[in-house]
Order: C-alpha cells, then sequence, then structure tokens
C-alpha cells in the first residue's frame, strides 16, 4: 500500500510539474503567440539599438549603471542588475506592445516624459515570456529603457496588439 501511496504522488506531483513547465501563458490578458514564435529566432542586440515595430531581439545587457537613460527610470535599479535602451519610430499614433522574456522595470519615453502605462499582464509560469506592457504612443520617435534584470540578457518584441 505504502509504495502505491508513493507511486501515485509521484505521478500527481509529475503531473503538475508538467502543468506549470508548459502552462500559464493562456494567463495573459492578451494574445502571446507572436511572442513565442518570434523570441527563439530572436537576433542578438546592443544597448542602443534601432527596433522596428514587429521585431524581436535578444539584447546583451549592460551594468545598469553603466546604461545612458534617457530620463532616469520609474523604478531606480538595483545594485548589480542589468539595462539596455533602444529606439523605435512610431509610425503612426497608436497602442505598442512591448513584451520581454524574463523579470525587468520598462519604461518608454516619448518628447523627454515618460509614458504610463496602458496595460500590463504578467505571468511569471510562462516559459520564455514574463511580461508584456502596452504604451499609447504618437507618431515619431521613442526610446524603450529596460532596467533592473537580474540576468545579462533579455528578449524583446515591440508589435502592435492583435
Amino acid at each position: 500500500m505504502r509504495k502505491v501511496v508513493i507511486s501515485l504522488i509521484a505521478i500527481l506531483a509529475g503531473n503538475s510539474f508538467a502543468v506549470a513547465a508548459d502552462g500559464g501563458c493562456e494567463a495573459f490578458k492578451w494574445p502571446i503567440a507572436r511572442e513565442q514564435s518570434l523570441f527563439p529566432e530572436a537576433p542578438a542586440a546592443q544597448s542602443g539599438v534601432e527596433l522596428t515595430v514587429g521585431q524581436a531581439v535578444d539584447f546583451s545587457l549592460e551594468a545598469a549603471d553603466m546604461v545612458s537613460f534617457e530620463v532616469p527610470p520609474q523604478r531606480a535599479p538595483a545594485a548589480g542588475t542589468f539595462g539596455a535602451t533602444a529606439s523605435v519610430t512610431v509610425p503612426q499614433d497608436a497602442e505598442l506592445q512591448v513584451t520581454i522574456s524574463d523579470e525587468a522595470w520598462i519604461d518608454v519615453v516619448q518628447d523627454g516624459r515618460s509614458v504610463k502605462s496602458a496595460g500590463v499582464s504578467g505571468i511569471k509560469t510562462c516559459p520564455g515570456i514574463r511580461k508584456s506592457v502596452r504604451f499609447k504612443l504618437t507618431a515619431g520617435p521613442a526610446t524603450l529603457q529596460f532596467s533592473g534584470a537580474k540576468k545579462p540578457n533579455l528578449k524583446v518584441a515591440v508589435l502592435t496588439p492583435e
């Protein structure tokens, strides 16, 4: 009887871990299937890169205290964390969706000011995608700022919402 109970516990634990490993992504407030398809093939990028709407990159981040942020991040990065900046040209007044693979803070700066997010969805149980944030922007240049990352690389996708 003891072996049966232990086996049953092992089977149930294995199933719950399997659900956690591949589940959770559907809990985002909006679809993230495009990001899931873009992230595995995302090309390497350095801080300061020019991004295109519809693109994903795999950033090599710098020590946060070495990044030249256009405006101070809304959340001051902790010591020992990483960051990067990127520019993007918003083709028309639109909402953009910035999705990242791991923990980090996202600021979008336009006309010298931080833009308040229009929506946030973050899930800790989705493999390879941690957070997606939407910003309402006007046509023209914008700067994306990433800070507070605990790892030295971060995948980022900039898309229009579906």
